[in-house]
């Protein structure tokens, strides 16, 4: 099966429409609404307002939407993926990943703000690859710190993700104080507009909502989050160790872009340690990086058995904790 999605073959995406129905079929049987813990950001709670007067609370509704959201998201990432060649050759694998590692938690199936964070931070890290090659960036940082700023408004500890692109700035370009006062303005601008747009139309009482962050430090006792996790840390660890000797050999902006990976993958596992209340599924922003190190994992095994193998047990893995657990 690795073999197909080795390909860069564009009929691939229809394999990948059946491969999604396999490893989320059990989120379609068990539908969930969607999250409502109190970490959402005030955009979230709009949206899902006016979803509610529009189509009610059906579970199925929400869970289907989701799914397709991760679909959206596995193929376009792989696609930013592609267009940088930072494999060898054009590849699903990504997307593959992404949508394989997703399905080890139901919280990561459910419709949420982080789902819609995610679809933002396709485009911030889209437009970081791009730093490289830019003679001024300043409009670049000012979209990046905007659209950081309304994934704020989704996911308020989302603005953490402007750690990623003050990092990213400094892999990506030599350090320019005005560049970097931009992106903070950019992050600064939705949440102004936001408050202004509150204050003009008498709804002062809904800014109180905007800075929705705590700090949590949970102890976490579901063994299905552990087994995430520790599948998730060691595709990623494995991914990176087998990175390092074709790294050598990639251009520099390949090689600079792999850099803003590792520090994407980290930021977005300390987010969810920002939330009023902890939940494990705020972790679904980190196995969208994550899953291009598992996809350098199943391409750096050139035998195809072996692969497949790893594939199966991973794969085994995830029906087992759906089905049987």
């Amino acid at each position: 099966m690795i073999r197909f999605f080795r390909s860069g073959n564009p009929l691939t995406v229809l394999l990948l429409l059946i491969y999604t129905l396999l490893v989320k079929f059990y989120y379609l049987l068990h539908p969930v609404a969607y999250v409502a813990d109190g970490s959402e950001g005030l955009l979230y709670q709009l949206l899902v307002q006016w979803m509610h007067r529009l189509t009610g609370d059906s579970p199925f509704l929400y869970t289907g939407l989701a799914i397709l959201l991760l679909l959206l998201q596995s193929l376009l990432f792989t696609k930013i993926i592609n267009h940088h060649r930072l494999f060898p050759k054009a590849t699903y694998l990504p997307a593959m990943c992404f949508l394989l590692f997703t399905s080890m938690l139901q919280s990561w199936n459910t419709f949420s703000p982080a789902l819609l964070v995610n679809l933002i931070m396709l485009w911030v890290f889209s437009s970081i690859t791009e730093l490289y090659t830019r003679t001024s960036a300043r409009d670049v940082v000012f979209n990046i710190g905007f659209a950081l700023g309304i994934a704020g408004l989704f996911y308020f500890p989302a603005i953490i993700f402007c750690l990623l692109l003050l990092v990213s700035m400094l892999i990506m370009r030599a350090f320019r104080l005005a560049e970097w006062i931009i992106a903070i303005l950019g992050l600064i601008c939705p949440l102004y507009l936001m408050g202004t747009y509150l204050f003009l139309t008498g709804q002062m009482a809904l800014l109180r909502k905007i800075p929705n962050i705590g700090l949590s430090l949970p102890m976490i006792s579901d063994y299905k989050v552990w087994g995430a996790m520790v599948a998730c840390t060691l595709f990623f660890i494995l991914g990176w160790l087998l990175l390092q000797r074709p790294l050598k050999k990639m251009l520099i902006q390949g090689r600079k872009i792999w850099a803003a990976l590792i520090i994407y993958v980290l930021v977005a596992m300390l987010v969810p340690f920002f939330n009023v209340h902890f939940s494990p599924a705020y972790w679904v922003l980190a196995v969208l990086p994550v899953s291009i190190f598992a996809a350098n994992v199943y391409w750096s095994v050139t035998n195809e058995t072996f692969a497949n193998i790893i594939h199966f047990i991973t794969l085994a893995y995830v029906i087992v904790m759906q089905y049987f657990s």
